[in-house]
């Protein structure tokens, strides 16, 4: 087994996806978790699917569903109190807080028991990639690790490990890629193996 690269791959799996198709991503190649952004009541194969490849399977917001579906854990919208997640989850669950492209709103996400801090946005673009700026500032100051978020190319996940993010988060780029999502998990972990 090969070892995992410094910079670890996380994936925003949408809606409805099935969980052939999730599992075919995460055969592709090394995996840190997985976000099934559209998860209910009923998602609990693709939890599974994630955990049997040891990939940490992680819910939208929903503590209590993390709970009943046997995920890692949750990763909270931006704004969305951390406390009341960190305590309803025992401390081996994952408790995950998108910050949009504010500094603050991180800070006080790792004050509040953050496993990780989620960054997307720039100041006049709040739905674009994370800021590589604001990576770079965060390596810098804090020690909770940080994730790149926001439609990122598959060509810019070595340059989001470069500027600092601890994981990249990939969407679009890897569930409509054309030669499949397993592709495209491996060619993100090649660029992020070559980050030094």
């Amino acid at each position: 087994m090969t070892e995992a690269p410094a910079v670890r791959l996380y994936l925003v799996a949408p809606a409805g996806i099935e969980a052939t198709h999730l599992a075919a991503a995460l055969d592709g190649g090394d995996v840190a978790c997985v976000l099934l952004a559209g998860a209910d009541s009923t998602s609990g194969k693709l939890v599974r699917t994630a955990q049997e490849r040891e990939v940490a399977a992680l819910v939208p917001d929903d503590a209590e569903l993390a709970e009943r579906l046997g995920a890692d854990g949750v990763h909270l919208r931006s704004g969305a109190p951390v406390a009341p997640a960190r305590r309803a989850l025992p401390d081996d669950r994952i408790v995950g807080a998108a910050c949009g492209n504010s500094r603050h709103d991180a800070m006080l996400a790792g004050e509040a028991g953050a496993d990780y801090v989620a960054f997307q946005g720039r100041e006049r673009a709040p739905a674009a990639a994370a800021d590589p700026e604001i990576l770079r500032w965060w390596q810098i100051m804090m020690t909770v690790p940080c994730v790149a978020m926001g439609p990122i190319a598959l060509g810019d996940a070595g340059d989001m490990a470069r500027a600092g993010a601890d994981f990249v988060a990939l969407e679009a780029a890897v569930w409509d890629h054309p030669e499949g999502p397993g592709a495209a998990v491996a060619e993100a972990n090649r660029q992020l193996a070559a980050v030094a």
